[in-house]
């Protein structure tokens, strides 16, 4: 798909109440469709200022070439839909992209990466009422809790009170919880068993109800651990893809990773970003195409 800048942005500027136009009019689907598992593209890294892929620090600063590979990722047989912040969904609204897609809107983007508040995670992008003015399918936001940081203590308190009124709405909310700590300064996310078992525990528990929520988890160190981690809830989940590195040896790794959690009773799907839409070799069609094989 070949997108024009400047007819966005007329749209934009002369006729705004055309994105809540094309939400009213947008087709929808359920969250899970016949094939039973649930494939989604996720996109919403550059509102948390977190635009690198592999060695390129701004890959994903460059929003026309962001939203064709959306649009490929998309057009891909067994993708279900997109996960992003409003400035790109609405993009693709307008571009109309999201007919018969899961539509997923970011909730909390307040935790810059690199920020020295950035455990402090406010809600700052979809509210529940947002998305379901919007007709959108479902929210994710993201929980990352570390025992030195008091910030984290003010993300757990929002959370729950988000999945409160996600469930008051009816909307599936898609929690991804870590134990993380800081390391020469740096946020840096625990994947061994044990932090990935206790951040799955403390994420169940949130809330006045679990009935609306989903976990997006990510792959143990080990993942021949996995099987034990995720008995810790009875929740349904998605495997997060996360950022699998420089190489394509890498990347072959990481779809192994994932091929062996898939088959675990409580996992339903999964969410990739940054390796489907940059991936280290090849072409968006063939990353998309290898990752919905796995499942």
């Amino acid at each position: 798909m070949s997108i024009s800048v400047s007819d966005l942005v007329t749209v934009r500027s002369r006729h705004p109440e055309a994105i809540a136009e094309a939400a009213a009019r947008r087709v929808r689907r359920p969250l899970i469709g016949d094939s039973g598992r649930l494939m989604i593209v996720a996109a919403d890294h550059p509102a948390r200022g977190a635009l690198a892929v592999g060695g390129h620090k701004l890959a994903m600063a460059n929003r026309v070439d962001l939203l064709e590979r959306l649009c490929v990722a998309l057009s891909r047989p067994g993708v279900d839909g997109v996960l992003a912040t409003a400035d790109i969904l609405e993009d693709l609204l307008l571009l109309g992209a999201l007919d018969g897609k899961v539509v997923m809107g970011s909730m909390n983007r307040g935790g810059l990466a690199g920020a020295s508040f950035e455990l402090d995670d406010r809600f700052t992008g979809h509210r529940p009422q947002d998305i379901e003015r919007l007709r959108f399918d479902a929210g994710k936001l993201l929980l990352r809790i570390d025992y030195e940081d008091a910030g984290s203590l003010t993300t757990m308190a929002t959370t729950a009170r988000a999945i409160d009124d996600m469930a008051e709405r009816r909307l599936p909310v898609f929690v991804e919880p870590f134990i993380s700590r800081r390391t020469d300064g740096k946020v840096v996310n625990d994947l061994s068993a044990e932090a990935v078992t206790k951040s799955i525990a403390i994420a169940s528990g949130l809330a006045g109800t679990s009935a609306y929520t989903w976990l997006k988890v990510p792959v143990t160190d080990d993942t021949d651990e996995m099987a034990a981690v995720m008995e810790t809830s009875t929740l349904p989940a998605v495997l997060l893809g996360g950022d699998v590195g420089k190489s394509p040896q890498d990347q072959e790794e990481a779809y192994e990773k994932w091929r062996k959690a898939l088959g675990l009773p409580t996992v339903q799907g999964l969410v990739v970003g940054r390796s489907l839409l940059y991936p280290a070799e090849g072409n968006v069609e063939t990353a998309v195409d290898t990752a919905v094989g796995l499942l």
